[in-house]
């Protein structure tokens, strides 16, 4: 395995960045802070909600190379997914153009290994400063991750995702039997918007 270095091209990396910064902090694909880039940026799958900033998320695929590495980026959304307990991870479309951008910014390189397909990362003596430098930040960012796991593991939705299962079952036989009229519908939507107006008082 041999690494590959891009070249810097300046205007490529405030192109990425940009575009970083205009998406804002990074949703998570669920099952589930370092200088500059943050805010939303999209991606699909499961639950979402908005997780780490650009910055934070930099700092976390920085941290994970630090201590693993090299890995290719299927192995840091696996990472992630671990270390929160299966509560959050980035998606392709966001992970794999951080990649790009923390290459072109000389934090990592690509390492080539005979016979895959894959491009694996590793930091850069650039890379390993910046996480020595960052190193509190990315504590605090990992602490994040822990602190998801233990939230997944105390709060299990099975039960939840089975009652609404049951709910949804219940609703649907009933309206389609032949007497359920307008009358049954409202009676219906009556005790759903009840059991919902009980929910958000919990």
């Amino acid at each position: 395995m041999r690494g590959c270095h891009r070249g810097r091209n300046p205007a490529r990396i405030a192109a990425l960045a940009a575009a970083f910064a205009a998406g804002g902090g990074f949703e998570g694909r669920s099952r589930g802070r370092h200088g500059g880039f943050g805010g939303p940026f999209g991606e699909g799958g499961g639950r979402r909600g908005k997780r780490f900033s650009g910055d934070e998320l930099r700092l976390l695929v920085l941290g994970l190379l630090a201590q693993d590495a090299p890995q290719h980026g299927y192995q840091l959304i696996r990472s992630f997914a671990e270390r929160s307990g299966d509560a959050y991870s980035p998606s392709p479309g966001v992970l794999y153009p951080l990649l790009t951008l923390l290459a072109d910014m000389d934090l990592i390189a690509e390492q080539t290994d005979e016979g895959s397909a894959r491009r694996a990362y590793a930091l850069t003596a650039a890379g390993k400063a910046e996480v020595a430098e960052k190193q509190a930040e990315i504590d605090t960012a990992f602490a994040r991750l822990a602190a998801m796991a233990d939230q997944a593991g105390r709060a299990d939705p099975a039960p939840v995702r089975r009652a609404m299962m049951n709910l949804r079952t219940a609703a649907v036989q009933r309206m389609t039997t032949g007497s359920a009229d307008a009358e049954t519908a409202f009676s219906i939507a009556e005790i759903l918007d009840e059991a919902a107006r009980k929910i958000e008082r919990l």
